[in-house]
């Protein structure tokens, strides 16, 4: 009887904690960079923002450069760079309760790879235009994306009735269908082949709040949705006809939590380029501290995922300066040796 109270209350003090450690790295990361602002003046520039707080009296004395700095330029990059890899560690929970598989990972749908195709469409043909905050390549790519998962549902449908293999087959397929038209758009056009290949590493280096807006809304959206589905996922972890024994509809959830987890991937990837790993990886880290139970897995994994994003995000515009590694290589590096030990890993309980 002991156990449970227990068990809530340490997951408690731990989300807790990773809450107050994603505020301090938040404020942490605003202030490094080619110009560096002391911690106290990023802490009181930020929280300036927050409501009924007196702005004067924490604003005072701080140069005007150093708020434009943070509030302009830092800020959105670190907040996106947060809503993206919390967004992308909630998608990967959920695919992995899915598909029932702990090396299932959002690319598989092909999302991403619509996305990069629809912005090398928009960077081979020299597509360029700003509307209100929205720049060409970030609509193609979202945009791209959509389409891709119109196309992966419809090619599930048409095989599998939308069985968990059909999807996962037809995203496959359609990634590697767009992957090679991504190849050739590269081949024809050799003086954008950089700038698709850097966009494709990922990077938040166009960051604005306008991207923070939209990317935080879709956020928003998406956990709702898979927290409300949260016991139903929990239950497709015993198979198809257990679940749906259980009062569970498979084919309303699997459907509702593949096109929430698309279209929160598809806006990850459109607003920082394709970013690996941080879905594999952090669930499967925050498995250890909050279980597998959804609903609380999902929010550890998102805070978690955050966090990871941000310190990847500060290395790769502070290693080098006054040059950027794409953050993409920055999650690969990090997440490959990961994903061999979980390999490692699933051959010794196969063996066992």
């Amino acid at each position: 009887m002991k156990k449970g109270p227990l068990k809530t209350w340490t997951l408690t003090v731990a989300g807790g904690s990773l809450a107050l450690l994603l505020v301090i790295v938040v404020i942490w990361a605003v202030a490094v960079g080619s110009v560096s602002v002391p911690f106290s003046q990023s802490a009181r520039i930020v929280a300036a923002r927050l409501p009924f707080v007196d702005k004067e009296a924490l604003l005072n004395g701080i140069p005007r450069s150093n708020k434009l700095i943070i509030w302009d330029i830092r800020l959105p990059r670190v907040l996106l760079a947060g809503l993206v890899g919390g967004g992308l560690a909630a998608a990967g929970v959920v695919m992995q309760a899915l598909f029932r598989n702990p090396l299932s990972d959002p690319q598989v749908l092909g999302i991403s790879s619509g996305a990069a195709f629809g912005a090398a469409v928009a960077i081979a043909f020299g597509i360029t235009f700003t509307v209100s905050g929205i720049s060409s390549i970030w609509l193609f790519a979202f945009v791209g994306a959509m389409l891709t998962m119109l196309l992966v549902f419809r090619v599930a449908r048409i095989a599998t009735s939308r069985s968990v293999t059909g999807i996962l087959l037809a995203g496959i397929a359609c990634s590697s269908m767009l992957t090679a038209a991504i190849t050739l758009l590269m081949m024809w056009n050799h003086e954008k082949l950089e700038q698709i290949y850097l966009w494709m590493l990922g990077s938040f280096s166009a960051a604005t709040w306008v991207k923070v807006g939209f990317m935080g809304i879709v956020l928003v959206g998406a956990v709702i949705c898979f927290f409300l589905l949260g016991r139903d996922l929990d239950l497709l972890s015993f198979g198809d006809h257990e679940a749906q024994s259980m009062g569970v509809s498979v084919k309303r959830t699997r459907t509702i939590a593949v096109v929430a987890t698309s279209l929160l991937v598809a806006a990850s990837v459109s607003v920082s380029g394709i970013i690996g790993f941080v879905s594999l990886i952090i669930p499967h880290i925050m498995r250890m501290l909050a279980g597998p139970k959804n609903r609380r897995l999902i929010p550890i994994s998102l805070l978690g995922g955050a966090i990871f994003m941000i310190f990847c995000d500060m290395i790769s515009r502070t290693a080098v300066p006054p040059h950027e590694i794409a953050v993409g290589a920055i999650t690969q590096v990090t997440g490959a040796p990961f994903f061999l030990y979980l390999l490692w890993k699933e051959r010794r309980k196969g063996e066992e």
